[in-house]
């Protein structure tokens, strides 16, 4: 991928260079005038009961596409074409990296283990049953000439979900434990597949045998493994610099600056090794508010979240206008116009196959779950697996991306044998089709669905609250049990834990490892890197008081 993205910027500067320089700059106005514009519609469309902004963004750019076909006759294509390396390498880390940052980290490792079975496990039971599918399927439809490896290619491809409609319409204080399944299965999926992807890439599967098969295996936990803690490490040198540099003392912004540039240095780092970037930068985002966030000044902590979270918002909206343009390619079309039944017929055998993968995991490994947890209220109950089930029914920008590097991995879409390119074409016209119709359809009966299984649920919110992730609250404390502070107070005094509160959280050590955890974090990694109550507070830096004091003498 990054030999893809210096290519990419080679073509950008001959592009610079030449007389085509005034179309780069109309077309990013066009898209700046884009995000604007869905930006603005999403506001309007919030309290719609079908719409959301993922589809609001996808509506605007599948009618720019056709605007710009209609005034170039059809002939130009340019704008509309999808590119894997800006999604890999600039779109994707900003979004994987917030979601780690703004996470609720309580109650994600408090269903760790049922997150890691859904988006792991579940991930590579979906795979299977869809790969076996396309194999036995697409063989007797004679679609093209298709290996083995880009029959299990398609089985990762079509098995990342894209669970962003859904988690929009989810109120993570109101179903704490849905939300945090929901997200958390999300991220773990999206790296599961690229994982998958990536060891399906690096091995010769035309001629499998229990050698290979062990080999992919071992790569495969290879990549999960080392790049998690790639991104422990990036995170922990991020806070440790910070700690002791303490450049709060002068400035803030070398603290942002650091953090922004360290957290995409993580994912890059694990772009070099070939590793999986996602996982790496996801957890890079969980140490750095673990420990990062709370080694700089008030006012910094406040910059980056905002920060990450104004990036992230931005990156998604201008994933769907791309997908959304990139559909009306007519290069692509061209070559299965001839056969629209078949064509029809392929992405509806994939939908299909996803819709029994998705299910043929979330209800048995549910019930699986349910049968570790002995409080009813930590149970998955049925309408909340009918949810997970739903959320993982959408397709999205990482299985568009993957299409693409499958298809453009040994040379161009368009410079191969007849067989070869209409088998490629026919997988990336189905996946456009899929994840067109998954994001529509899907995403249009989301809201309606949601209501209809999840009834307003705030009487419930005293009894099953959430607490907030460290960067979305300045004054609640890391390790409460997601209380109002008002509620939990001693003598007057907020952000104290009830001492029974604390018992009750170390009353079931058999099963979870956190109250371990904090007592190891608290000896041993908080005095090395900083935290919570490690570091003198600062709400603000010499620089940005001196600011204040100039802005007031102004006035």
């Amino acid at each position: 991928m990054v030999t893809g993205s210096s290519s990419m910027m080679t073509t950008g500067l001959g592009m610079f260079s030449s007389s085509d320089h005034t179309s780069v700059i109309v077309s990013l106005n066009l898209f700046v005038a884009l995000l604007c514009m869905c930006i603005v519609a999403g506001h309007y469309l919030e309290k719609n009961r079908w719409m959301n902004e993922s589809i609001t963004a996808l509506a605007i750019g599948l009618c720019t596409g056709v605007i710009i076909l209609l005034t170039t006759e059809g002939r130009s294509s340019r704008l509309l074409v999808f590119s894997e390396d800006l999604f890999f390498i600039y779109l994707l880390p900003p979004i994987i990296f917030n979601a780690g940052f703004q996470v609720k980290k309580k109650q994600f490792f408090r269903n760790f283990m049922t997150i890691v079975l859904f988006g792991a496990v579940g991930t590579l039971i979906s795979f299977a049953i869809i790969s076996f599918g396309a194999i036995h399927i697409f063989k007797k439809m004679r679609i093209g000439s298709l290996e083995i490896g880009d029959y299990l290619a398609i089985g990762a491809i079509f098995s990342a979900t894209d669970s962003v409609c859904t988690l929009q319409v989810l109120n993570q204080d109101e179903t704490p434990l849905l939300y945090s399944l929901v997200f958390g299965e999300g991220v773990v999926n999206d790296a599961t597949s690229v994982v998958l992807f990536n060891a399906i890439q690096s091995f010769d599967l035309s001629h499998i045998n229990s050698s290979i098969a062990f080999q992919f295996t071992g790569n495969f936990f290879y990549l999960f493994i080392s790049s998690t803690m790639l991104g422990v490490l990036a995170g922990l040198l991020s806070a440790y610099i910070i700690k002791k540099l303490y450049f709060g003392r002068h400035s803030t912004d070398r603290e942002v600056a650091l953090m922004i540039l360290m957290a995409y240095l993580s994912y890059m780092l694990a772009e070099l090794f070939y590793l999986s970037a996602i996982l790496t930068v996801f957890f890079c985002g969980i140490v750095m508010s673990h420990y990062t966030w709370h080694n700089v000044t008030e006012s910094s902590r406040v910059t980056t979240k905002h920060a990450f979270a104004t990036l992230s918002f931005v990156a998604e909206i201008f994933i769907f206008l791309y997908v959304g343009m990139d559909a009306l390619d007519i290069e692509k079309w061209q070559i299965v116009k001839n056969s629209p039944g078949k064509s029809i017929g392929v992405s509806s055998i994939l939908l299909g196959l996803v819709l029994t993968g998705r299910a043929a995991f979330v209800f048995p490994l549910s019930v699986l779950s349910n049968l570790t947890k002995k409080s009813k209220n930590q149970q998955i109950t049925f309408n909340q697996q009918v949810t997970i089930w739903w959320a993982g029914l959408m397709r999205g920008a990482v299985s568009m991306a993957l299409a693409y590097n499958q298809v453009q991995g040994k040379g161009s879409l368009f410079s191969r044998s007849e067989a070869k390119l209409r088998g490629n074409a026919f997988m990336i016209t189905s996946t456009i089709t899929v994840v067109l119709f998954s994001t529509v359809v899907f995403g249009l009966l989301t809201k309606p669905l949601m209501r209809l299984l999840l009834p307003s649920q705030k009487h419930l919110a005293g009894t099953t609250p959430s607490e907030p992730s460290t960067p979305k609250s300045l004054t609640w404390p890391l390790l409460e049990g997601g209380r109002d502070p008002e509620t939990d107070q001693i003598d007057g005094k907020p952000n104290v834990p009830r001492r029974t509160s604390f018992g009750m959280l170390l009353s079931t050590p058999s099963y979870t490892v956190h109250s371990y955890w904090r007592k190891f974090d608290d000896a041993f990694m908080r005095p090395v890197f900083g935290g919570r109550g490690f570091m003198p507070y600062i709400p603000i830096s010499p620089s940005d008081q001196n600011d204040d004091q100039w802005s007031l003498t102004r006035q």
